[in-house]
């Protein structure tokens, strides 16, 4: 009988998805189910771009140009200028989404078995991509204790050999919702430019980032750095997008450029109603942006708050994103959220959320921990954590033997 390759058998499930069937079951059954899973916004998407596609005057629904629009690569060259981020529409490759920025930025980059190094717990497709790629994520731990904060300089050094072609960093982070400082983020680029190394940045929620004193600091800032740095960046998140699928890949490195530029021919062009919609979303007014930070903020504080209510559940607080990574008094996590969706309810309502396990490569990390996404109202955050709190206390009393030991 044929068989499948062994690169697909190495393909990560998604922690994000692969328990949807459990979800889907207890749905099934009448029970409710709050998705503290995934990261799918429920802010509205902004008018002035679902009345661009309404009111499209198209007759042929054609190909756009691989590397997108120039008109939308030139949108957003103005977009990045805001942040003092100099570049040009010919900077700019529109991909299918952030993650088909990362494909192209691997394949232009990288042979098979090179490295690239991460801090983790890291977004789980970069380890999908990378299998894809036939190349190794080589992980920088880094600790809940320090809310995940970029690991020492020296860590990453000892990690680099003749294989290394890149550090990729996630700024607001996914999973942890982390922002690098410019003190961070200069020392990493220091760190490249001395071994000849590129730094990607995914920065995917820039505009998500909540307290006043904190500002976010772009790769493509840091002087010296334009042969190095490649930005990812996505239209999902920012303008609650996600199912337009247009994200993009920059640097001011052309040969880079027109490597990626290669695969962009091969998959022939993004998709024209998206781009249309996503070059309208760039004339959305400034309230937008500081309307849908100020909610997230909201969340944010609401969750970290009720999340530290419940006895032994440690939490890193989240600058940026619209996630935080709580560790559990459970032994394994992933047990307990198959569990809470196969076998527990409180009112007919129910917890669906990520373990944090498949958000890193090193083996027994992150057992204990979930990744909560806080994408749903303020009434909602508070009715899941209560019953989270609930569930954990069920399970705690149902099976002893699978707390952490020092919470029995």
């Amino acid at each position: 009988m044929p068989v499948v390759s062994q690169k697909g058998k190495a393909m990560p499930e998604s922690p994000i998805r692969r328990l949807v069937p459990y979800a889907e079951k207890a749905k099934k059954k009448g029970i409710q189910v709050y998705h503290l899973n995934i990261g799918q916004p429920d802010v509205k998407t902004p008018a002035i771009a679902m009345d661009a596609v309404s009111n499209h005057n198209l007759e042929i629904l054609a190909y756009s140009h691989s590397a997108g629009f120039e008109s939308l690569r030139k949108k957003l060259a103005v977009y990045y200028d805001k942040f003092n981020i100099k570049v040009t529409a010919d900077d700019i490759l529109v991909t299918t989404g952030g993650s088909e920025a990362l494909i192209f930025t691997m394949g232009s980059i990288t042979d098979p078995g090179d490295e690239i190094i991460v801090p983790e717990p890291f977004y789980a497709n970069y380890y999908s991509f990378s299998t894809q790629s036939t190349i190794t994520v080589v992980p920088v731990i880094s600790k809940i204790e320090d809310d995940f904060a970029l690991p020492p300089i020296e860590n990453f050094e000892k990690l680099i050999n003749a294989n290394t072609k890149a550090i990729l960093i996630c700024n607001p982070g996914n999973p942890t919702g982390y922002l690098y400082s410019k003190s961070e983020i200069k020392a990493l680029a220091e760190l490249a430019i001395k071994y000849d190394l590129f730094l990607i940045s995914d920065e995917v929620y820039r505009e998500f980032i909540y307290d006043q004193n904190e500002v976010h600091h772009s790769i493509l800032q840091e002087p010296g750095l334009d042969q190095h740095a490649i930005v990812v960046d996505s239209f999902s998140k920012r303008y609650s997008m996600c199912g337009a699928r247009i994200g993009c890949m920059v640097s001011k490195n052309k040969e880079v450029m027109q490597t990626a530029m290669k695969f962009a021919q091969a998959r022939l062009s993004p998709p024209t109603f998206a781009q249309i919609a996503s070059e309208a979303a760039l004339d959305a007014p400034q309230s937008y942006y500081t309307d849908t930070v100020a909610i997230y903020k909201t969340r944010r504080d609401t969750l970290v708050r009720e999340l530290q209510f419940i006895p032994g559940c440690q939490v890193a607080i989240p600058k940026g994103a619209f996630y935080c990574i709580a560790a559990l008094p459970v032994q394994d996590a992933n047990d307990f959220a198959i569990w809470l969706l196969d076998a527990y309810e409180l009112n007919q309502k129910t917890v669906m959320i990520a373990p944090a396990a498949g958000f890193y490569s090193s083996p027994n990390e992150g057992l204990n921990q979930v990744r909560i996404a806080y994408v749903l109202e303020e009434a909602s955050l508070i009715e899941a954590v209560r019953i989270l709190k609930s569930a954990l206390s069920v399970y705690l009393a149902k099976f002893p033997n699978k707390a952490l030991s020092e919470t029995v």
